[in-house]
């Protein structure tokens, strides 16, 4: 195993407690809640001090128990009726011109969550209709109506992460399927194919480079355009170990490879996450010929 001392690439400076504070006096005065927070990211410092965040909807608490994962599991509330137009009011305070919109999964409710997400895009919509949305969906059990409410609200970008490799799944996320994944995003090209469609994976978690390198080619099997790839770090003693930290020039070599496949975009690197800067990943696309890199 890795042990607990990290490599130089992966310290961060702290961030600062003003800022901070700051973001979570807005979130909490509009009953909201942030993957940034909730996940424990390692860049949250940073994107605050940007002023962007990723919401996340439909409450804090998660129906399922990934190894990997810290946000909070057990039985959630009801969803927020008022939740979309709380967002709205967050974008508009925080300025923000794009807009990542994630959830727990809720596989209590019968969509698992796509009528919100659906109402959260509209919302945002209805605001400002030159601002753009990315939406970080969960599996929905494979439900091809609650994908459908989704796509139907038309975000630009749909990002669903396979997290691992195949090999792992059964330790790291038990309750998902990966083959139920790729299949998702291959639907949602089915169903709009001038979506962009994007999704991450974590490394460091016992894979082989050839496995990162055939999930890669799965997803561009299913023309995924955007892909992120970063370090897993592990939240607490109670989560899945980390075995290995993967160096930087490692990320290099999948973001080439990745580029080299067809991705539009490849942000692969130890600290990124699938949400990480996804407004200049998005800027950075020339869709007409080629990509960007990370």
């Amino acid at each position: 195993m890795a042990g607990s001392v990290k490599p130089e690439w992966l310290r961060r400076s702290a961030p600062d407690p003003v800022v901070l504070a700051g973001m979570k006096e807005l979130m909490d005065g509009l009953q909201l809640h942030t993957v940034c927070e909730s996940a424990n990211c390692p860049n949250s410092g940073e994107c605050f001090a940007r002023g962007v965040a990723t919401f996340m909807i439909l409450g804090d608490v998660c129906t399922r128990n990934c190894t990997f994962c810290a946000v909070k599991h057990g039985q959630p509330v009801l969803p927020d009726v008022n939740e979309p137009e709380n967002i709205v009011e967050a974008v508009k305070k925080m300025g923000l011109r794009h807009v990542v919109v994630t959830s727990v999964t809720r596989d209590d409710l019968p969509d698992g969550g796509a009528c919100q997400f659906a109402n959260v895009v509209e919302a945002v919509r209805a605001y400002n209709s030159q601002i753009s949305v990315e939406v970080l969906i969960p599996d929905f059990q494979g439900s091809l109506s609650a994908l459908e409410t989704v796509v139907a609200s038309h975000p630009e970008v749909i990002n669903h992460n396979v997290e691992t490799v195949p090999r792992l799944y059964s330790r790291v996320r038990p309750q998902a399927d990966y083959k139920r994944s790729i299949q998702l995003l291959k639907r949602v090209k089915s169903m709009a194919g001038g979506l962009l469609t994007k999704s991450g994976l974590m490394v460091g978690l016992g894979e082989r480079r050839e496995e990162v390198i055939q999930v890669m080619e799965d997803l561009r099997g299913v023309d995924c355009d955007l892909l992120t790839i970063g370090q897993y770090l592990r939240p607490s003693a109670n989560h899945y170990d980390v075995v290995r930290f993967v160096s930087p020039a490692e990320f290099k070599e999948y973001e080439d490879a990745g580029m080299a496949m067809g991705f539009k975009g490849v942000a692969s690197a130890p600290l990124v996450r699938s949400s990480f800067q996804a407004d200049k990943m998005l800027k950075g696309i020339d869709r007409s010929c080629g990509g960007v890199g990370g």
